[in-house]
Formats: structure tokens, sequence, C-alpha cells
């Protein structure tokens, strides 16, 4: 489909990726989840008995079996289990990076502006990406909304990700193969990104 794409999303001369970069990692980072925790001495079982007196063995001295340089003791600086791992964008930098990432993916040809019609059916969605000769390609489809039609189609292809064009991200975009807009997506997802007014 002939669509003329806006050259401040999709036409940008993209010559210092460190922004790319910045928003691809905070992505990951923002991702994380802190669930490992380490027992510290004080909350591993046992070592309560004094393995040896204080003088006279030649040993160093020691009140516990669960110390930290011992075998099956404690651990010193360990996970807590409470870790913080979010890294912080402003709102402008995380769009500058996302429309880096999609006129990145345009001058590859890989933007494509498709009407997705569908009645809930995945044959229906599955053979739109055959077409677009996409169906063993990692493919981002770009909607803007995800009504209950679009996800059943979708949920049960592998290599397709739905995302809500206000939802963009510098990740999901540079891993897909092609990104596939609706045509609704493609004005949401300009909205959002030049932060002009809800038509």
């Amino acid at each position: 489909m002939a669509t003329t794409l806006n050259k401040d999303i999709f036409g940008l001369d993209v010559q210092n990726h460190e922004l790319l970069k910045a928003a691809y990692d905070a992505y990951l980072a923002n991702s994380r989840s802190s669930h490992a925790k380490t027992l510290k001495r004080g909350e591993v079982r046992g070592g309560g008995k004094k393995p040896w007196k204080q003088k006279g063995t030649g040993r160093a001295r020691f009140g516990s079996t669960r110390n930290p340089i011992w075998r099956h003791g404690g651990v010193a600086f360990g996970r807590t289990g409470e870790e913080n791992f979010t890294k912080k964008m402003s709102k402008n930098a995380k769009k500058v990076a996302v429309k880096q990432a999609l006129s990145i993916k345009n001058a590859d040809k890989a933007i494509i502006v498709e009407s997705i019609a569908t009645t809930g059916k995945t044959k229906e969605i599955a053979k739109k990406l055959n077409d677009l000769k996409l169906n063993d390609k990692t493919v981002l489809m770009v909607v803007d909304t995800k009504a209950p039609e679009i996800l059943r189609a979708t949920n049960n292809l592998a290599n397709l990700k739905l995302v809500r064009a206000t939802y963009l991200n510098v990740f999901d975009i540079l891993n897909a193969d092609a990104v596939i807009f609706s045509e609704t997506a493609l004005k949401a997802a300009e909205n959002w990104l030049l932060d002009k007014e809800e038509a």
C-alpha cells in the first residue's frame, strides 16, 4: 500500500547510536525483576555452637560455622531481593529514540503499512504474513488499540508481537525483521511521537 511516511518520524539521519543504546538498555533493565536472594550469616540455619574453644588448639578462632568464609556459611554482600535495576529516561528522549529506531527500519525498507482487518481468526493474519513473505520472520504489528479480535488472531503466532502505537519501544522495533502498521496505528503513532492533539 502506497503510504507517505512522515519524515520527522521515519526519515531521520541517525549518525549517533548512543541514545538508541541507552533506550535499549533501559528497556531491558526495567524488565528485570529482583528475585535472587542470598542468606546472611544470621539467616543460615545452624552454627549456634562455637566449633572449638577459643584458645589452645593452634587454629584460628571462630565463633560460628556459618561465617561467610566457611563452606555452607552465609554470603557476605549477597543479593537481598530488593535491588532496583530501573533506568530512567525522559519521555522526550524515549520518543526521539523510537523515531530513530523507526528511521533505521524505514531505511532498511522494513516498515509496512497495511489494513489489519480480522474476524479473530489466526489464519487470516497468517495469510497476510504469508502474502507479505514474512511467515518465517520476526514481525512487530502496531495497532491503535488491542481489540479482542486482533488479540485472538495473533496470540498463537510465535513470530509476531502485537503492540499499541503509544507503547512502541526501541527494543521491539530493532529486534523485528519487519514492522507492520495499521493505517489508524500510523496516525496514532504520529500524534504521540510529534505531540499532536488527538483528532
